[in-house]
């Protein structure tokens, strides 16, 4: 079975930063490109970055470019969102997912249970 299992969030105060994991297991990590996508309250998911097979390639979103980088250890088989200069807004539900090749789409096929980031004074 493909499982995702995101960790790392919690409460930091803006201008702070977190680092958060996804481990996976079931699958070739190495093989697939990743994401992280968020939800924050009454909005919809929004993909925040994605990361090719490899971990040559990534692209983010407008609201994270120049805050947050994805990396990943495919030998460890774990996806990583360092995530800086937290702002107020950046406060979701943080999910991992996995893309459906080895470089990134609009499309994925497993998302992972969720890691709460609340950005607040």
């Amino acid at each position: 079975d493909v499982q995702l299992q995101a960790s790392g969030g919690g409460l930091v105060q803006p201008g702070g930063s977190l680092r958060l994991s996804c481990v996976a297991s079931g699958f070739t990590f190495s093989n697939y490109a990743m994401s992280w996508a968020r939800q924050a309250p009454g909005n919809g998911l929004e993909r925040v970055s994605d990361i090719s097979g490899g971990g040559q390639l990534a692209r983010y979103a407008d609201s994270v470019k120049g805050r947050f980088t994805v990396s990943r250890d495919n030998a460890k088989n774990t996806l990583y969102l360092e995530m800086n200069n937290l702002k107020p807004e950046d406060t979701a539900v943080y999910y991992c997912l996995r893309g459906r090749a080895y470089y990134y789409s609009t499309l994925t096929d497993y998302r992972g249970q969720g890691t709460l980031v609340t950005v607040s004074s």
